[in-house]
């Protein structure tokens, strides 16, 4: 018909809504929430002027510090540290041990030793005086010590390191024996004889090699109060064995080298050992003719011969 609108572009009425709709905007008709209820269940509570909160130290959660612990465990960072820490601690409770273990051995063998008296020594070297007879045991005990450096760096000529302490502890006590033999006859030979049983004079022997100077053994305040106590005498000797191995960790070069390295090594620092001994035993030299008719040097028992042991016991020989 004229003047109606076409179908395309009419309209429809929106209806009216009815009563159950009324009630609420939603479709169910479910009532509004409160404000109280709107502000439990946002995350944050608005302000009166519709911002969130202010932020404050308070408000914001607590961050882990670096380095700090947490649930799971320590990070990773202070875990390293705290197990380079652990193994340099044991690192360092071992050396200690070591070295109190070397003590203790050369300790042990000083008494065994085997020393000759002035009356062997004269009788072994006939013609010599004093100076010249010092000069010849110096000499021995320097070639001993060099061949003890040569053995060990030989052995050390393929680097084996869990064998390295080892070889070390063996170059020490063989060169720490010599030198007490050295120093026992040098104070035979300047008529310095320590008094006391061989346990007594072999702690002042010890004492003697360990602070590298030789002992007034006419005053018994120099050496009973030091030498005497093993608690002192052990940090000492624990203190010279160090400073030996720290000297020694080079003939443990390869290839022969630490062979010809340990020889050198150890004839030098026998000889410096010997020299600082004999400045200070030369003060207090006594000569020979001064000297009183002495007693043999006592021996130590594992070291008498056979013979001298059933001669001894008094039984047969066999």
């Amino acid at each position: 018909m004229a003047g109606e609108t076409p179908s395309r572009k009419r309209r429809f009425r929106r209806q009216k809504p009815s009563e159950t709709y009324q009630g609420g905007s939603g479709p169910s008709g479910a009532p509004e929430p409160s404000d109280e209820r709107s502000a439990a269940l946002l995350p944050h509570a608005v302000g009166d002027d519709g911002r969130g909160p202010a932020a404050s130290p308070e408000t914001l959660p607590a961050l882990p510090h670096q380095g700090a612990e947490t649930a799971d465990g320590p990070p990773a960072k202070s875990g390293r540290l705290a197990g380079v820490r652990a193994g340099v601690r044991r690192s360092g409770q071992g050396a200690r041990a070591a070295v109190g273990y070397l003590a203790d051995r050369i300790i042990d063998n000083a008494p065994r030793i085997p020393v000759r008296d002035l009356t062997t020594l004269r009788a072994q070297f006939p013609g010599l005086g004093p100076e010249q007879l010092a000069d010849k045991l110096v000499a021995g005990a320097a070639n001993g010590t060099a061949t003890v450096g040569a053995g060990v760096g030989a052995a050390a000529m393929l680097p084996v390191p869990p064998a390295m302490p080892a070889e070390l502890a063996t170059e020490i006590t063989g060169v720490a024996a010599i030198e007490l033999k050295l120093i026992a006859e040098l104070y035979e030979v300047y008529g310095l004889r320590p008094p006391g049983t061989l346990k007594e004079r072999s702690t002042i022997y010890l004492a003697t090699w360990s602070e590298e100077r030789g002992i007034d053994v006419t005053k018994p305040s120099t050496y009973k109060n030091a030498a005497l106590v093993s608690s002192g005498l052990k940090r000492e000797l624990r203190q010279q064995i160090m400073k030996r191995m720290i000297r020694n960790l080079p003939n443990l070069l390869p290839f022969m080298v630490g062979a010809a390295v340990g020889a050198v090594i150890n004839r030098r620092d026998t000889r410096q050992l010997s020299e600082r001994i004999r400045k200070d035993l030369r003060v207090r030299q006594v000569p020979w003719d001064a000297l009183e008719a002495l007693p043999p040097l006592e021996q130590p028992k594992e070291l008498e011969r056979p013979a001298e042991q059933v001669a001894r016991r008094g039984e047969p020989e066999r």
